[in-house]
Parts: C-alpha cells; sequence; structure tokens
C-alpha cells in the first residue's frame, strides 16, 4: 500500500531492549494528504531505515507501508510501517488545465448522401 502527502510531524525516537537483549529503535511520522478533505496518517520507520530515509520536516513524499495487527493482554493495535519513501519532486499537485482540440469541420457536397437519422 501507500500513500502521497507532506510529512507534518516527527514524533520523538523511541528505543529499548528487546527480549533477546537487542538494542531497538522506532521513529513516528504524520503525513497529511492533499485530497480535498486531507487525511492523517502517522507511520513508523524501525532501525537502520530511520537513517537510511532520513526523512524531514515538511517533506512531500509517497510512503510504501505495510499494515500489521497484533494483541497484547486483550487489546488489538495497528502498525504501519514503512519500508520504502520516495521523495517527490517539487513539482506542482495541482491538475495542469484540459486544452481541447479545435473542432474538426465536416462539409457535405452532396445533400443525397445524406443519412436519414
Amino acid at each position: 500500500m501507500e500513500i502521497s502527502g507532506k510529512i507534518i510531524a516527527i514524533l520523538p525516537l523511541q528505543s529499548g531492549t528487546g527480549r533477546n537483549g537487542s538494542e531497538w529503535k522506532k521513529q513516528d511520522y504524520v503525513v497529511e494528504t492533499h485530497d480535498q478533505y486531507p487525511k492523517k496518517m502517522c507511520f513508523n520507520l524501525w532501525g537502520d531505515r530511520i537513517d537510511q530515509f532520513a526523512v524531514q520536516m515538511g517533506e512531500e513524499v509517497t510512503v510504501s507501508f505495510d499494515i500489521d495487527c497484533r494483541e497484547w493482554n486483550g487489546k488489538w493495535f495497528n502498525d504501519i510501517r514503512a519500508w520504502k519513501i520516495d521523495r517527490n519532486s517539487g513539482a506542482s499537485m495541482d491538475a495542469q488545465p484540459f486544452q481541447q482540440a479545435a473542432p474538426v469541420e465536416f462539409t457535405s457536397t452532396d445533400a443525397k448522401d445524406d443519412l436519414p437519422f
């Protein structure tokens, strides 16, 4: 799945130690779409991907992500993990105006060839 929009929030870095003793780090970001009714989505990056993508506030991006769900103490939690982030060019998101071609002229040389409908 993917979503395009502008990064409007970068939440504090979270880190810790897993059950197996390995260190982990996670950072959450909020992207807002450019739809008529803008939507916001919070996604996260884990480990080395935080530095790999180096997401900055205000950037226009397309985020490719997977949604995962897990249960803990009888409650369910969604996790939206980004696996690829593309930076969008500075081109305007507005649609280009449609230019209609000039109408083609049809001339009849003989009215007898005219169809009856």
